[in-house]
């Protein structure tokens, strides 16, 4: 069986068995083509690379700059690809095992400040209806910490104004409720004037749209993001920095872990602790500042 078959079928594997959203399954598909095409360089095979080739691989990407935590990704991948080959009997062999990289959580997560955060939601020109729309949905994911896939994907249906609560649906089509708060819901209202005239004479589920009444999608979004972001002066910025920035607020005024793990809708509340970290930062920050003895 050739490597593409194995992949393919480890892919619908995820997809079928364990529920994975499009967007997961194709970051899966993305690492083992990358995976399988650096192994192609060395003249191996998912069925004959050892552990030895697989530190040339892991140095290839670190020559070409990935990042600490996609190599890790990129580990996780190999290891669950190997994980299904040694379960369906098509090898004895996992060349990841006992190889350890470094852990994802180890890089912070980068997060935007108050400052930052006012001066982003102030960029967006309230005289027009693009405007009106995209000040809601940075509204909503900085008050909400939703995934971009998720603020897209929301439809009207899925807003409660009157309880201030929205349903979205995460990875692995888990549902989850999430407060909304007074600013996003006032933006929201706002809204749906805009939302009526940039639809025309299309009706469309979905809550954020195009001029037409299109979708909007996670590409417009991110594009969207970044302008928004340069004119508010600040360097870098994505979308998961909103989610970032919830989180850190959330515990940085005295949140409870398992409430944040709720919100942001992790299955395992280890990936909530990264945040625990930046707010030890936060404190010791402040403590040098403003403590007389530090």
């Amino acid at each position: 069986m050739t490597d593409k078959k194995l992949m393919d079928e480890f892919i619908t594997s995820l997809r079928v068995e364990k529920g994975l959203s499009a967007n997961t399954v194709e970051a899966y598909r993305r690492d083992l083509t990358k995976f399988l095409n650096l192994a192609g360089r060395l003249e191996r095979s998912l069925m004959t690379i050892d552990r030895a080739d697989l530190v040339n691989i892991l140095e290839m990407l670190k020559r070409d700059e990935m990042s600490d935590v996609s190599i890790a990704r990129f580990l996780s991948t190999l290891r669950g690809i190997y994980k299904y080959l040694l379960r369906e009997g098509l090898t004895k062999v996992d060349p990841t095992a006992y190889f350890e990289a470094r852990k994802a959580w180890q890089t912070l997560p980068k997060f935007l400040t108050p400052g930052d955060i006012e001066n982003l939601l102030a960029v967006a020109d309230m005289n027009t209806d693009a405007g009106i729309r995209d000040r809601a949905m940075l509204e909503v994911l900085y008050a909400t910490g939703l995934r971009v896939s998720e603020l897209v994907g929301l439809k009207m249906k899925d807003l409660d104004l009157e309880t201030g609560l929205l349903t979205c649906f995460g990875k692995g089509s888990k549902q989850r409720m999430v407060p909304l708060g007074k600013s996003a819901i006032i933006h929201i209202q706002k809204y749906f004037p805009a939302r009526y005239r940039l639809a025309g004479e299309k009706s469309s589920e979905r809550l954020f749209i195009e001029k037409g009444g299109r979708e909007m999608t996670r590409q417009k979004f991110w594009k969207l993001i970044k302008e928004y972001g340069a004119a508010a002066g600040i360097d870098y910025i994505t979308p998961h920095m909103l989610r970032h920035s919830f989180a850190t607020a959330l515990l940085t005024n005295g949140a409870d872990l398992r409430s944040v793990q709720m919100m942001l809708g992790h299955s395992d509340i280890g990936t909530t602790q990264i945040y625990t970290h930046v707010t030890d930062e936060h404190l010791k920050n402040k403590y040098k500042q403003f403590h007389p003895r530090s």
